[in-house]
């Protein structure tokens, strides 16, 4: 992401790119009150401000679903696309590769992406789409009164649904056998570590999945259903406090090593994550290591939050073309159309 240097003679209440946190809102949430995608709103609304990102330098994304509003609550300055139900992988790939200087933040949930949206999900992983790819994770279909969607746990008792018979689909394991590049997984009632994640997500080049577990206050927050609040802040696991540090931020650095075991995470624009591990030992750049992780996991119900995986040497599905500088939308019909001469020697080659 662009770094703008800091204005001189800025209000205090601005970034370095002269902004106010304001320029960074959207409109007023039309979503429940408590809802869990509402706080990850505020944070990508704070992660951007703090990482000093330029709206207009941004493209949202979502599908159908509660969570697929969820954009027109954060970058009101910011082009957006809200897509037809599970489709919303395809429509940024495109746009992203008409203009691979933008940053992508595409908000999904779990019906969007794992039942409906899980051919396109699997595909903009195998590519390695230059996006941030945010799953709010509830286990219902909110906006069609609370049926279970496939992330829901065996054995939920929702009312008026019955139980629910099957096992569900694990959003970061279907993630880390697709082979993304970057996967994490937090908790909406834990804001500080989702805001690190993004902002660690928005550092990586390629696919960054975040699953984030968000509350529905209104169809799904029994004491005991695995996507409540009272269950997540019973059973969260993180595996390492997290710590977003911005390039040539050296100060904070320093501070931050002088206590509990560290691993640095260099991203590619000079920023490094921070991760000081509460599991002994544990290495997001092992894929063996976090699939071993997630099953555990599974075995012993702890939603286990954080850094799962990252991987910064595999090239982005942009970079692998041999792009022009000039974004793809922006070229003329002068700078597409081929010169006589050189259809002439294409032509005289083929016949």
């Amino acid at each position: 992401m662009n770094q703008p240097l800091p204005m001189a003679g800025a209000p205090a209440n601005t970034n370095a790119a002269g902004l106010t946190k304001n320029d960074y809102r959207g409109a007023p949430s039309t979503l429940c009150q408590g809802c869990g995608h509402n706080s990850i709103s505020n944070q990508i609304v704070t992660a951007l401000y703090e990482m000093n990102v330029v709206p207009e330098d941004v493209m949202k994304f979502s599908g159908i679903g509660c969570s697929s509003k969820s954009p027109t609550y954060f970058l009101n300055r910011t082009f957006g696309f809200n897509s037809l139900h599970g489709r919303m992988p395809s429509i940024a790939t495109g746009a992203l590769f008409a203009d691979a200087h933008m940053k992508g933040i595409g908000v999904s949930g779990d019906g969007d992406t794992a039942s409906i949206g899980m051919g396109q999900f699997k595909h903009v992983m195998r590519r390695n789409v230059n996006m941030v790819y945010i799953v709010e994770n509830n286990g219902v279909y909110g906006l069609t009164k609370g049926q279970f969607s496939a992330t829901a746990e065996k054995g939920l008792q929702l009312k008026k649904q019955g139980e629910n018979p099957y096992m569900p689909v694990d959003i970061c394991m279907e993630a880390l056998v697709s082979n993304a590049t970057f996967v994490a997984r937090s908790f909406a009632g834990n804001p500080k570590q989702v805001k690190e994640l993004l902002k660690a997500a928005l550092s990586h080049n390629g696919i960054a999945i975040l699953d984030i577990i968000s509350p529905c206050v209104t169809f799904n927050n029994q004491d005991n259903a695995y996507h409540s609040y009272a269950w997540g802040k019973d059973h969260e696991e993180p595996l390492h406090e997290i710590s977003y540090i911005a390039p040539r931020n050296e100060i904070m650095l320093e501070r931050e090593m002088m206590e509990g075991e560290i691993r640095e995470v260099a991203m590619h624009d000079g920023s490094t994550v921070i991760l000081k591990n509460l599991e002994k030992g544990y290495d997001p750049t092992n894929r063996i290591e976090a699939m071993r992780v997630m099953e555990e996991a599974q075995r012993n119900n702890w939603l286990v939050t954080g850094l799962l995986y990252v991987n910064t040497q595999k090239p982005t599905l942009t970079s692998i073309y041999n792009l022009v500088d000039t974004p793809l939308n922006r070229l003329t019909e002068a700078d597409l159309r081929p010169e006589r001469a050189m259809i002439d020697k294409v032509n005289a080659l083929m016949f």
